[in-house]
């Protein structure tokens, strides 16, 4: 009988150690978190045109590092921040490399979890929000230009690969609607249009739960 109870004793045992880590493993409502990595800013083509200097303007894909800093509120929802060191884009004029300018783009998305809060080791979420992207340090070989600061909507996609308790593969892409009020000043003279950026950011990196 000894021998029974002491086997009935160890499954138990067993068992209730194996609940306690998938509860523990699963993540949900009051997780703060983290993404880091590398990430690539593709604007859309054909960005915009300056009409008195018949100019296309061509802005290029960046690549850098970014982050982001979130937290769920609830198993399924969330909010979270993308940051990022300044990327700085050549722009081309007529396919020439003449001008470039760095920018940094925060984002705020409210995030959904479909599976959040269950032991799913696989956590995709979607996303919606706001873009703010400052402009800097804008360079033009033939004179000068002037980038507007750019409020937009954004909307992401994103899925967690989880590892253990705390650490996790993420693979993210957001949508920023970015467009900015472009000046260019030439021989003395000012050209205006508006810039439609609109980039796919892609951020492929780790990630961790507090």
């Amino acid at each position: 009988m000894n021998t029974i109870l002491r086997r009935v004793s160890i499954a138990g045992l067993a068992v209730m150690t194996s609940l306690s880590a998938a509860n523990a493993f699963a993540y949900g409502a009051g997780d703060w978190f983290t993404h880091f990595g590398i990430a690539k800013v593709s604007p859309q083509d054909d960005n915009g045109h300056f009409d008195g200097l018949d100019m296309d303007v061509d802005v290029e894909d960046k690549t850098g590092f970014a982050f982001t800093f979130g937290y769920r509120f609830l198993d399924k929802w969330g909010v979270e921040l993308l940051a990022a060191e300044p990327f700085e884009h050549d722009i081309n004029l007529n396919g020439d490399k003449l001008a470039s300018t760095k920018h940094l783009p925060p984002t705020l998305t409210l995030q959904y979890y479909p599976l959040g809060g269950t032991q799913a080791r696989v956590q995709p979420y979607i996303g919606a929000g706001v873009n703010y992207t400052h402009f800097s340090d804008e360079d033009l070989d033939v004179g000068s230009l002037d980038l507007d600061d750019s409020w937009g909507a954004a909307g992401q996609l994103g899925v967690d690969l989880l590892i253990d308790d705390h650490w996790s593969l993420n693979a993210a892409a957001w949508y920023l609607d970015i467009d900015s009020d472009a000046t260019a000043t030439v021989g003395g003279q000012d050209y205006d249009t508006t810039v439609h950026i609109d980039p796919w950011v892609i951020m492929g990196g780790i990630g961790f739960r507090f």
